[in-house]
């Protein structure tokens, strides 16, 4: 049973709808693109979706030569996780990244989908901020009751994150459900808070920093209080890809990995160089000076998966009655295809 009483600004639908027909349709959909994706070089092309105004790993990995044999397509943005994972599930793209307690959603749903390296995560740098007004009351957990909370998309980092820690401060269960989600895009979510449309806002990456450097906000708690230091999502492929291109399955692992290790060991100043050369070049419309506010993808080394990756959300995913008692990690990622992950087992 969920805890949380869910509100939707958007008219686009709310997540569990978008969940359904998903599955929907993974249902009914065979993902045999076998010859499909490989191209007369040799090549696989793998379809991703991207992130407006900034570089997500695949891109920088691909720019800085990492990906043999792979040949990326973008085919659109997509902020939400689940929503991604969701499409590469049921063939619209390739590779998928989503916040770990969606992936096991998603697997505990029957698609065939597996992690093979994580893609983000928080730390002192990068991490999911929840903010209110300067002026606001809200001081401690408890002033949350009645209050409401924008997120980006439901069912993902940020709704499990709120019901962990309000639950580690001592709310009861009936205490949480007068807590409302609100679905906002990250970019109106800061103006949402200053104006009071909303309570109380979750921010990350550039939009948080741009946003706390505006000014008008004030940090209520952030994820890392909860779980320290950690990785939160992954990316994942379909069986059926991995099965037939087992050595892109590889490249995208390792090549991943790489990249995040990359970012995480060169000065910022080049790592921002780098992506606005890579933002400039692909002439999406994006905001070239929201990079600027880059501040990592707050990953652990090599982006290896761990099991407690999955079994942090345990609680969690039980409330939530995604599982039914204990979890068991293997069963929804693998560190095969990272080589670096590998290095010295």
């Amino acid at each position: 049973m969920n805890n949380f009483k869910r509100l939707n600004f958007r008219s686009m639908g709310t997540a569990a709808g978008l969940t359904a027909a998903a599955f929907f349709l993974a249902s009914c959909t065979a993902s045999a693109h076998g010859t499909d994706l490989e191209n007369p070089d040799g090549t696989i092309t793998v379809r991703y979706e991207g992130s407006a105004n900034t570089v997500i790993l695949p891109e920088l990995a691909e720019d800085l030569g990492y990906l043999d044999g792979v040949s990326l397509e973008w085919v659109g943005n997509n902020s939400s996780g689940p929503s991604a994972i969701q499409n590469t599930a049921t063939g619209a793209t390739e590779i998928g990244s989503a916040f770990s307690g969606a992936v096991v959603k998603l697997q505990e749903a029957g698609s065939p989908v597996t992690a093979v390296v994580s893609s983000y995560g928080s730390n002192a740098d990068y991490f999911v901020g929840f903010y209110t007004s300067e002026d606001s009351g809200i001081k401690e957990p408890r002033d949350l009751i009645g209050k409401t909370i924008a997120v980006n998309t439901l069912g993902a980092h940020s709704e499990a994150v709120v019901s962990s820690y309000l639950k580690s401060e001592g709310l009861t269960p009936q205490e949480i459900e007068q807590v409302q989600l609100v679905v906002l895009p990250p970019t109106d979510t800061a103006q949402a808070v200053r104006t009071h449309q909303v309570d109380v806002g979750a921010l990350s990456g550039a939009s948080q920093v741009h946003a706390v450097k505006l000014g008008g906000l004030r940090e209520v708690f952030r994820d890392t209080q909860v779980f320290s230091n950690f990785d939160a999502g992954e990316y994942v492929l379909r069986d059926d890809f991995i099965a037939q291109y087992p050595e892109a399955a590889h490249s995208l692992a390792t090549g991943i990995a790489k990249a995040a290790d990359w970012a995480s060991t060169h000065p910022r100043e080049e790592v921002i160089k780098r992506f606005t050369a890579i933002v400039e070049s692909r002439d999406r419309g994006d905001d070239v000076e929201a990079l600027q506010y880059f501040n990592g993808y707050g990953l652990g080394e090599h982006a290896a998966i761990e099991d407690e990756d999955f079994s942090r959300w345990a609680q969690w995913l039980n409330d939530a009655g995604i599982l039914e008692g204990e979890i068991t990690p293997s069963e929804y990622y693998t560190n095969e295809f990272n080589d670096l992950a590998n290095e010295g087992q």
